[in-house]
Protein backbone atom coordinates (compact mmCIF):
# COMPACT_ATOMS: atom_id res chain seq x y z
CA UNK A 1 0.00 0.00 0.00
CA UNK A 2 1.59 3.16 -1.03
CA UNK A 3 1.26 6.21 1.60
CA UNK A 4 -0.80 9.15 0.61
CA UNK A 5 1.05 12.36 -0.04
CA UNK A 6 0.99 15.16 2.55
CA UNK A 7 -2.10 17.88 1.35
CA UNK A 8 0.02 21.31 0.83
CA UNK A 9 -1.60 22.65 3.54
CA UNK A 10 0.19 20.05 5.88
CA UNK A 11 3.74 20.72 3.86
CA UNK A 12 3.29 24.79 4.44
CA UNK A 13 2.53 24.37 8.56
CA UNK A 14 5.40 24.25 9.57
CA UNK A 15 6.40 27.33 7.63
CA UNK A 16 3.26 29.07 8.49
CA UNK A 17 4.31 28.32 11.85
CA UNK A 18 7.59 29.78 11.89
CA UNK A 19 6.75 33.56 10.20
CA UNK A 20 3.72 33.78 12.79
CA UNK A 21 6.51 33.23 15.31
CA UNK A 22 9.10 35.86 14.17
CA UNK A 23 5.92 38.39 13.26
CA UNK A 24 5.13 37.91 17.12
CA UNK A 25 8.93 38.00 18.30
CA UNK A 26 9.05 41.21 15.99
CA UNK A 27 5.87 43.25 17.00
CA UNK A 28 7.00 42.36 21.17
CA UNK A 29 7.63 45.79 22.98
CA UNK A 30 10.60 44.69 23.96
CA UNK A 31 11.99 43.51 20.48
CA UNK A 32 13.46 47.04 19.26
CA UNK A 33 15.18 47.69 22.50
CA UNK A 34 17.01 44.13 22.83
CA UNK A 35 18.13 44.65 18.89
CA UNK A 36 18.92 48.34 20.46
CA UNK A 37 20.91 47.10 22.84
CA UNK A 38 23.24 44.41 20.80
CA UNK A 39 23.90 47.06 18.52
CA UNK A 40 25.01 49.86 20.89
CA UNK A 41 27.64 47.29 22.50
CA UNK A 42 28.86 46.01 18.84
CA UNK A 43 29.43 49.53 17.71
CA UNK A 44 31.12 50.86 20.92
CA UNK A 45 33.53 47.45 21.05
CA UNK A 46 34.25 48.26 17.51
CA UNK A 47 35.66 51.85 18.50
CA UNK A 48 37.06 51.25 21.85
CA UNK A 49 38.19 47.11 22.56
CA UNK A 50 38.22 48.28 26.23
CA UNK A 51 34.43 48.66 26.48
CA UNK A 52 33.92 45.00 26.92
CA UNK A 53 37.11 44.99 30.04
CA UNK A 54 35.78 43.78 33.05
CA UNK A 55 36.61 47.08 34.85
CA UNK A 56 34.29 48.96 32.93
CA UNK A 57 31.17 46.37 33.11
CA UNK A 58 31.44 46.32 36.36
CA UNK A 59 31.28 50.19 36.66
CA UNK A 60 28.65 50.29 34.08
CA UNK A 61 26.67 48.06 35.95
CA UNK A 62 27.11 49.55 39.83
CA UNK A 63 25.45 52.59 38.90
CA UNK A 64 22.93 51.01 36.46
CA UNK A 65 21.31 49.19 39.29
CA UNK A 66 20.69 52.27 41.36
CA UNK A 67 18.49 54.33 38.71
CA UNK A 68 17.42 51.25 37.72
CA UNK A 69 15.55 50.45 40.98
CA UNK A 70 13.29 53.84 40.30
CA UNK A 71 12.80 52.51 36.71
CA UNK A 72 11.04 49.49 37.16
CA UNK A 73 8.92 50.76 39.79
CA UNK A 74 7.96 53.95 37.66
CA UNK A 75 7.30 51.84 35.25
CA UNK A 76 4.07 49.97 37.05
CA UNK A 77 2.73 53.82 37.98
CA UNK A 78 2.94 54.54 34.34
CA UNK A 79 1.26 51.41 33.62
CA UNK A 80 -1.41 52.84 35.49
CA UNK A 81 -1.42 55.96 33.65
CA UNK A 82 0.47 58.02 36.12
CA UNK A 83 3.66 59.53 36.57
CA UNK A 84 6.03 60.93 39.25
CA UNK A 85 8.79 63.46 38.77
CA UNK A 86 9.64 63.65 42.48
CA UNK A 87 11.61 60.47 42.22
CA UNK A 88 15.31 62.69 41.46
CA UNK A 89 14.70 64.41 44.64
CA UNK A 90 13.38 61.74 46.66
CA UNK A 91 16.76 60.18 45.28
CA UNK A 92 18.63 62.95 47.16
CA UNK A 93 16.37 63.68 50.44
CA UNK A 94 16.32 60.00 51.84
CA UNK A 95 19.97 59.86 52.22
CA UNK A 96 20.34 63.23 53.44
CA UNK A 97 17.83 62.39 56.18
CA UNK A 98 19.03 59.50 57.03
CA UNK A 99 22.66 60.56 57.95
CA UNK A 100 21.70 63.61 59.39
CA UNK A 101 19.46 61.33 61.82
CA UNK A 102 22.58 59.37 62.45
CA UNK A 103 25.47 61.84 62.10
CA UNK A 104 23.39 63.84 64.49
CA UNK A 105 23.50 60.42 67.06
CA UNK A 106 19.55 60.54 67.61
CA UNK A 107 19.61 57.14 66.38
CA UNK A 108 21.45 54.45 64.95
CA UNK A 109 22.06 53.84 61.12
CA UNK A 110 19.32 50.78 61.16
CA UNK A 111 16.56 53.37 62.65
CA UNK A 112 17.40 56.30 60.55
CA UNK A 113 17.36 54.19 57.43
CA UNK A 114 13.56 52.89 58.09
CA UNK A 115 12.59 56.83 59.15
CA UNK A 116 13.57 57.96 55.64
CA UNK A 117 12.01 55.23 53.97
CA UNK A 118 8.71 55.79 55.75
CA UNK A 119 8.77 59.07 54.91
CA UNK A 120 9.84 58.65 51.46
CA UNK A 121 6.71 56.69 51.93
CA UNK A 122 4.60 59.35 53.35
CA UNK A 123 5.64 61.58 50.38
CA UNK A 124 4.50 59.04 48.13
CA UNK A 125 1.30 59.06 49.82
CA UNK A 126 0.86 62.91 49.46
CA UNK A 127 1.29 62.74 45.90
CA UNK A 128 -1.55 59.61 45.66
CA UNK A 129 -3.74 61.62 47.49
CA UNK A 130 -3.44 64.97 45.57
CA UNK A 131 -3.80 62.67 42.47
CA UNK A 132 -6.74 60.75 43.38
CA UNK A 133 -8.56 62.44 46.01
CA UNK A 134 -8.23 66.19 44.83
CA UNK A 135 -7.99 64.91 40.79
CA UNK A 136 -4.67 67.48 39.97
CA UNK A 137 -2.75 65.58 37.21
CA UNK A 138 0.14 63.93 38.22
CA UNK A 139 2.82 65.79 36.58
CA UNK A 140 1.62 69.05 38.48
CA UNK A 141 1.36 66.99 41.87
CA UNK A 142 4.89 65.27 41.64
CA UNK A 143 6.68 68.35 40.21
CA UNK A 144 5.60 70.71 43.10
CA UNK A 145 6.48 67.76 45.69
CA UNK A 146 9.73 67.71 42.98
CA UNK A 147 10.55 71.38 44.41
CA UNK A 148 8.88 70.88 47.93
CA UNK A 149 11.42 67.79 48.94
CA UNK A 150 14.82 69.40 46.88
CA UNK A 151 14.06 72.57 48.88
CA UNK A 152 14.10 70.32 52.20
CA UNK A 153 17.21 68.53 51.08
CA UNK A 154 19.09 71.66 50.30
CA UNK A 155 17.71 73.68 53.86
CA UNK A 156 18.35 70.93 56.35
CA UNK A 157 22.18 70.87 54.81
CA UNK A 158 22.25 74.54 54.09
CA UNK A 159 23.79 73.31 50.52
CA UNK A 160 26.48 71.16 51.64
CA UNK A 161 26.79 66.61 51.48
CA UNK A 162 26.44 64.83 54.78
CA UNK A 163 29.25 63.44 56.21
CA UNK A 164 29.24 59.31 55.55
CA UNK A 165 32.61 57.35 55.69
CA UNK A 166 32.09 56.41 59.29
CA UNK A 167 29.61 53.71 57.62
CA UNK A 168 32.13 51.04 56.33
CA UNK A 169 31.64 48.86 58.90
CA UNK A 170 28.13 49.40 59.32
CA UNK A 171 25.76 46.29 58.61
CA UNK A 172 23.44 48.55 56.97
CA UNK A 173 26.29 49.32 54.22
CA UNK A 174 27.56 45.54 54.14
CA UNK A 175 23.47 44.78 52.93
CA UNK A 176 23.44 46.73 50.46
CA UNK A 177 26.14 47.54 48.58
CA UNK A 178 28.48 45.15 49.78
CA UNK A 179 31.38 44.05 47.53
CA UNK A 180 33.23 40.96 46.51
CA UNK A 181 35.34 39.56 43.29
CA UNK A 182 34.63 36.91 41.08
CA UNK A 183 38.58 36.53 39.93
CA UNK A 184 39.18 40.63 38.54
CA UNK A 185 34.96 41.27 38.40
CA UNK A 186 33.92 43.42 41.61
CA UNK A 187 30.11 42.37 42.10
CA UNK A 188 28.07 45.05 44.89
CA UNK A 189 25.48 43.87 46.43
CA UNK A 190 22.75 46.29 45.10
CA UNK A 191 22.89 44.11 41.49
CA UNK A 192 21.16 41.29 43.99
CA UNK A 193 18.63 43.74 45.09
CA UNK A 194 17.74 45.28 41.53
CA UNK A 195 17.58 41.50 40.21
CA UNK A 196 15.22 40.81 43.28
CA UNK A 197 13.79 43.96 42.00
CA UNK A 198 13.16 43.48 38.97
CA UNK A 199 11.93 39.82 39.32
CA UNK A 200 9.35 40.43 41.94
CA UNK A 201 8.21 42.96 39.92
CA UNK A 202 7.70 41.54 36.38
CA UNK A 203 5.93 38.86 38.70
CA UNK A 204 3.13 40.96 39.53
CA UNK A 205 2.93 42.96 36.15
CA UNK A 206 2.25 40.21 34.56
CA UNK A 207 1.47 36.90 36.15
CA UNK A 208 -0.52 38.07 39.30
CA UNK A 209 -4.36 39.46 39.28
CA UNK A 210 -2.92 42.72 40.94
CA UNK A 211 -0.66 43.13 37.54
CA UNK A 212 -4.06 42.82 35.78
CA UNK A 213 -5.27 45.32 37.90
CA UNK A 214 -3.05 47.75 36.90
CA UNK A 215 -3.16 47.79 33.60
CA UNK A 216 -7.01 47.92 33.57
CA UNK A 217 -6.60 51.02 35.37
CA UNK A 218 -4.05 52.53 32.58
CA UNK A 219 -6.39 51.22 30.13
CA UNK A 220 -9.48 52.38 30.76
CA UNK A 221 -10.03 53.44 34.43
CA UNK A 222 -13.80 53.58 33.89
CA UNK A 223 -14.23 49.91 33.01
CA UNK A 224 -12.08 49.29 35.28
CA UNK A 225 -13.76 50.41 38.24
CA UNK A 226 -17.11 49.18 36.94
CA UNK A 227 -15.44 45.24 36.78
CA UNK A 228 -14.55 46.21 40.51
CA UNK A 229 -11.45 47.51 40.28
CA UNK A 230 -9.86 49.89 43.76
CA UNK A 231 -8.19 52.36 40.63
CA UNK A 232 -7.45 54.94 43.30
CA UNK A 233 -5.92 52.14 45.87
CA UNK A 234 -3.93 50.65 42.80
CA UNK A 235 -2.83 54.32 42.27
CA UNK A 236 -1.99 55.08 46.29
CA UNK A 237 0.05 51.91 46.60
CA UNK A 238 2.05 52.59 43.01
CA UNK A 239 2.63 56.27 44.34
CA UNK A 240 4.02 55.00 47.74
CA UNK A 241 6.04 52.35 45.83
CA UNK A 242 7.54 54.45 43.79
CA UNK A 243 9.00 56.92 46.72
CA UNK A 244 10.54 54.20 48.33
CA UNK A 245 12.25 52.54 45.95
CA UNK A 246 13.75 56.27 44.73
CA UNK A 247 14.50 56.68 48.97
CA UNK A 248 15.79 53.11 48.44
CA UNK A 249 18.14 53.65 45.56
CA UNK A 250 19.42 56.94 46.96
CA UNK A 251 20.91 55.01 50.10
CA UNK A 252 22.17 52.83 48.43
CA UNK A 253 24.30 55.68 46.18
CA UNK A 254 24.82 57.40 49.11
CA UNK A 255 26.86 54.42 50.90
CA UNK A 256 28.35 53.64 47.83
CA UNK A 257 30.11 57.02 46.88
CA UNK A 258 30.58 58.13 50.80
CA UNK A 259 28.34 61.80 49.85
CA UNK A 260 24.99 62.16 50.51
CA UNK A 261 24.23 65.29 48.68
CA UNK A 262 21.30 67.21 48.63
CA UNK A 263 21.62 67.97 44.88
CA UNK A 264 21.75 63.90 44.28
CA UNK A 265 19.67 62.81 41.53
CA UNK A 266 18.48 65.93 40.00
CA UNK A 267 17.72 65.33 36.31
CA UNK A 268 16.65 61.73 37.11
CA UNK A 269 13.23 62.11 36.94
CA UNK A 270 13.47 62.76 32.86
CA UNK A 271 16.08 60.06 32.73
CA UNK A 272 14.11 57.38 34.42
CA UNK A 273 11.07 58.02 32.34
CA UNK A 274 12.98 57.87 29.23
CA UNK A 275 14.15 54.48 30.15
CA UNK A 276 10.94 53.17 30.97
CA UNK A 277 9.85 54.34 27.45
CA UNK A 278 12.41 53.39 25.59
CA UNK A 279 11.67 49.85 27.51
CA UNK A 280 8.08 49.98 25.75
CA UNK A 281 5.88 50.99 28.31
CA UNK A 282 3.06 53.34 26.99
CA UNK A 283 3.20 56.98 28.19
CA UNK A 284 -0.30 56.73 28.40
CA UNK A 285 -0.72 54.19 30.38
CA UNK A 286 -2.16 50.57 29.96
CA UNK A 287 0.61 48.55 28.73
CA UNK A 288 4.17 48.23 30.77
CA UNK A 289 6.61 45.32 30.54
CA UNK A 290 9.49 44.98 33.00
CA UNK A 291 11.86 43.49 30.73
CA UNK A 292 11.81 45.91 28.29
CA UNK A 293 12.55 48.35 31.02
CA UNK A 294 15.55 46.39 31.96
CA UNK A 295 16.59 46.76 28.18
CA UNK A 296 15.40 50.94 28.28
CA UNK A 297 18.00 50.73 31.31
CA UNK A 298 20.95 49.24 29.51
CA UNK A 299 20.61 50.93 26.74
CA UNK A 300 20.84 54.83 28.50
CA UNK A 301 23.92 53.59 30.52
CA UNK A 302 25.76 51.57 27.99
CA UNK A 303 25.28 54.49 25.38
CA UNK A 304 26.41 56.92 27.98
CA UNK A 305 28.91 54.80 28.97
CA UNK A 306 30.45 54.32 25.29
CA UNK A 307 30.02 57.86 24.28
CA UNK A 308 32.94 58.40 26.81
CA UNK A 309 35.03 55.44 25.82
CA UNK A 310 35.19 56.49 22.30
CA UNK A 311 36.37 60.35 22.86
CA UNK A 312 32.65 61.82 22.26
CA UNK A 313 32.09 64.66 24.77
CA UNK A 314 29.72 63.81 27.70
CA UNK A 315 27.72 66.66 27.29
CA UNK A 316 26.61 65.42 24.23
CA UNK A 317 24.65 62.62 25.85
CA UNK A 318 21.55 64.26 25.51
CA UNK A 319 21.52 64.45 21.97
CA UNK A 320 21.98 60.89 21.95
CA UNK A 321 19.33 60.10 24.35
CA UNK A 322 16.76 62.73 22.38
CA UNK A 323 17.38 60.83 18.98
CA UNK A 324 17.13 57.14 20.76
CA UNK A 325 13.46 58.20 22.66
CA UNK A 326 12.49 59.67 18.82
CA UNK A 327 13.56 56.34 17.20
CA UNK A 328 11.95 54.03 19.63
CA UNK A 329 8.73 55.66 19.90
CA UNK A 330 8.40 55.69 16.33
CA UNK A 331 9.33 52.26 16.18
CA UNK A 332 6.52 51.44 18.90
CA UNK A 333 4.32 53.67 16.83
CA UNK A 334 4.81 51.59 13.56
CA UNK A 335 4.43 48.24 15.69
CA UNK A 336 1.15 49.06 17.35
CA UNK A 337 0.17 49.89 14.01
CA UNK A 338 1.09 47.12 12.14
CA UNK A 339 -0.84 44.73 14.94
CA UNK A 340 -4.02 46.68 14.74
CA UNK A 341 -4.26 45.92 11.24
CA UNK A 342 -3.00 42.14 11.20
CA UNK A 343 -0.25 42.71 8.76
Amino acid sequence: MVDAAPAPDQLDLPKAQSGLALRKLISAPEFGPLVLVVLEIAVFTAFSPEFLSVLNISNTLTFTVELGLIALAMTLLMTAGEFDLSVGSLFGFAPVMMWTLYNAGLTSLGVAFVVSLAVAAGIGLVNGLFVTRLKIPSFLVTLGMLLVVRGTALFVTDGFPQRTWSAGGQWLAKTLVGDFYIGPFRVYASIFWFAAAAIVLGYVLTQSKYGNWIQATGGNPTAARARGVNVDGVKLALFVLTAVMSAFAGVISSIRTSAANPNSGSGYELEVIAMVVIGGTALTGGRGTIIGTVLGIFILRVMRNGIVMIGVPGLAYNIFIGAIILGMMALHSWLERRHQTGT
